[in-house]
């Protein structure tokens, strides 16, 4: 059997092919193809805009995605969340849907927008977003360059962004959040019910989240002294405990342990004034507790 999977082209496209690479399926394409290789015979993969995923999952040409929430819910997309997968182009942290207007402007508030004119790329979240709050407002949808419409052509823009530096490299400022937004790796219903199908995407689930648990922690290695044991291991933070293990004939001990790799820069130092010798900090592409 096959798993018929829709993969983000654009922004997200490199850093969703590293995350599987970490993950352990090996992603190539030739220029101007839509059609990755991947060396795993059970999966075939399509690379299409983000924005189309939950719409072709929905309706069954695809059987799963990864996409945003954002879009998910701009689609209206009845799906099956199979993970939720933290990452993005730049860092590991959420975008966030945010409501922007001109930093000189007299909004101030989303009940503020009543009447006024909103350029959008999703324009049934934001639609939906002050209906909630009772405003009615224009919510036209932008072809690009959302940011530069404020304030000569529309009074507000609802737009993504990761970190905010756009929004302030064009003198705007936000008034609302509208949603946080991750991907999400997303099934129909059809495929969640068929047994292959959903083993296949929990197995692919379990690695890709393995993966991203991996990101920025580090493997450390170590051997102490019986009698200093306690010493190093009062400087060891741990996800649970650390391994220690006796060395052969020996009155000396082996400790692993697996940490956030920030915190090795002033650890080691600490570790080796605490007594451990040969110390060996390593990679990690996985991490699945």
């Amino acid at each position: 059997m096959i798993l018929r999977l829709g993969l983000p082209k654009g922004s997200l496209q490199e850093s969703t092919f590293a995350l599987f690479k970490r993950a352990g399926f090996n992603l190539a394409i030739r220029s101007r193809s839509y059609f990755p290789k991947v060396d795993d015979p059970e999966l075939e993969v399509v690379l299409m805009r983000a924005q189309e995923i939950p719409r072709y999952v929905n309706e069954g040409v695809l059987d799963a995605g990864i996409s945003g929430l954002d879009w998910i819910m701009e689609n209206e997309a009845d799906v099956v969340e199979v993970a939720e997968l933290v990452y993005s182009k730049q860092t590991t942290n959420p975008i966030r849907m945010v409501l922007a207007v001109a930093n000189d402007s007299d909004i101030k508030t989303v009940r503020d927008l009543q009447n006024k004119r909103i350029a959008t790329e999703l324009v049934r979240v934001t639609k939906n977003f002050l209906a909630a709050h009772g405003v009615q407002a224009t919510v036209e949808y932008s072809y690009g360059a959302t940011e530069v419409k404020v304030p000569n052509l529309v009074d507000a823009i609802a737009d993504l962004t990761e970190t905010g530096s756009s929004l302030k490299a064009n003198n705007l400022r936000v008034i609302a959040t509208i949603l946080t937004s991750t991907p999400r790796l997303h099934a129909n219903r059809a495929a969640w019910e068929d047994p292959w199908k959903r083993e296949k995407l929990q197995n692919l689930s379990v690695l890709l989240e393995g993966a991203l648990r991996a990101d920025d922690k580090v493997g450390l290695k170590m051997n102490v002294p019986c009698r200093l044991l306690d010493d190093v291991l009062s400087v060891l933070p741990a996800m649970k405990h650390p391994t220690v293990s006796r060395l052969v004939n020996s009155d000396w001990v082996a400790v692993e342990v697996i940490l956030d790799e920030k915190k090795v820069r002033d650890l080691i130092p600490a570790l080796k004034r605490a007594g451990a010798e040969d110390l060996i900090e390593y990679p990690l592409n996985k991490v699945i507790p």
